[in-house]
């Protein structure tokens, strides 16, 4: 992209992850498109902070942190877990009267309007949290068998099951912002479940499916981020030609 303008690319984590896992994508995508994680309570960085069990507090406390970075093209993009609070998240900068993000990115996480969190409502077992991670063939063998690091794991992953738990959908004005959806063929998130996105914003909607399970975008990470390329270059040009309009105009 031919400009010094730049899009940051706020990054929300899934499940039992730290925001760290997006932190090589920095090296694969150009330098206009700023990526950042957007680190989560209790690990990583935050390692001693609390973890947290209510989405909507999270996505507050969130919408505060990064306030004062959003005087500049930003987007917000999020994995399983980390697209629903990044959903919420656009709503609690909405609510604050900040500017909106030029796009939302949710990835292998059903649309919120009929989407069922029963299952994440009370807190699972160290047993149901590992077979969950079988399911979602997200996480080695190895690592399972490892009980150092599952120690460390299974009270994340136990915190942000019920993150999601707490999640009530309330009916909101759609969001006045483009939403992009990308999904694993062989998840067990459906085409439709994918599709319910659409009802979340007034502005546009595209849905991409890539080859894979719930963590495709391990694999297609390649295919994903060329579209991540695609869809931002997109956003940061219609900004720009925008603001440049505004500008015009203001200069009589």
């Amino acid at each position: 992209m031919s400009t010094s303008l730049s899009l940051t690319l706020f990054c929300l984590p899934f499940s039992g992850a730290s925001a760290m896992f997006y932190s090589p994508w920095r090296r694969k995508l150009p330098e206009w498109l700023n990526v950042r994680p957007l680190e989560l309570p209790g690990r990583g960085m935050r390692m001693d902070e609390a973890l947290q069990t209510d989405i909507v507090q999270l996505a507050n406390r969130l919408a505060d942190e990064i306030s004062a970075d959003l005087n500049t093209p930003y987007a917000l993009f999020g994995h399983s877990l980390g697209g629903l609070l990044a959903f919420e998240l656009a709503h609690a900068l909405r609510e604050r009267g900040l500017p909106e993000p030029l796009a939302l990115f949710a990835s292998a996480t059903a649309g919120p309007v009929r989407r069922d969190v029963s299952e994440y409502a009370l807190a699972k077992t160290d047993e149901q949290l590992i077979d969950r991670l079988r399911t979602l063939k997200g996480t080695s063998e190895n690592v399972i068998a490892n009980d150092e690091l599952m120690q460390l794991m299974l009270p994340i992953l136990r915190a942000d099951f019920l993150l999601c738990g707490s999640f009530v959908y309330g009916k909101r004005e759609p969001l006045n912002l483009p939403i992009h959806v990308f999904g694993g063929k062989q998840d067990s998130v459906s085409v439709e479940q994918l599709l319910d996105w659409q009802e979340e914003t007034c502005t546009g909607f595209s849905l991409d499916m890539f080859e894979g399970h719930h963590f495709y975008l391990v694999d297609e990470q390649v295919q994903l981020l060329r579209h991540l390329r695609r869809y931002c270059e997109l956003h940061l040009a219609r900004w720009r030609n925008s603001a440049s309009r505004q500008l015009n105009r203001a200069a009589g």
